[in-house]
């Protein structure tokens, strides 16, 4: 069951992803300094492989949360909806916030991304704690 739980919590932070990135494309291409296609799509966005890889990511991530959440006891909804938020917050967007500061890039991409990462470790908690 823990199993399926993780797949589950992934593909609701993947989907989340789907709606928040496509809500902000526009910011986040720009943030980004992607190169665009004709389309203004960035490049190689319809890469299937790219989506295959984000997912296997994401997955490493929330099994991971899983595995902490055993460990800590973190059971309910309430909890698992603080822990994740926690993780996403604290440790996700700092990392993405460090890695863009040695980067040079603008603020606004650690925003965005770290808006999605911790929004999406929040969903991935609250879902992990429903199994």
């Amino acid at each position: 069951m823990e199993f399926l739980s993780v797949i589950v919590a992934t593909a609701v932070s993947f989907g989340i992803g789907a709606g928040y990135y496509g809500a902000l494309a526009k910011p986040w291409i720009a943030a980004s300094g992607v190169e665009c296609d004709a389309d203004g799509q960035p490049k190689g966005s319809q890469n299937p492989m790219t989506y295959a890889l984000a997912f296997l990511l994401q997955l490493i991530v929330v099994g991971m949360m899983r595995h902490v959440f055993t460990l800590s006891g973190i059971d309910t909804l309430g909890a698992g909806l603080v822990s994740g938020l926690g993780i996403g917050l604290f440790f996700i967007t700092p990392w993405i916030a460090l890695n863009n500061l040695y980067g040079g890039r603008p603020v606004m991409l650690t925003v965005i991304d770290g808006g999605y990462a911790t929004l999406a470790c929040a969903a991935a908690g609250l879902v992990l704690t429903l199994f």
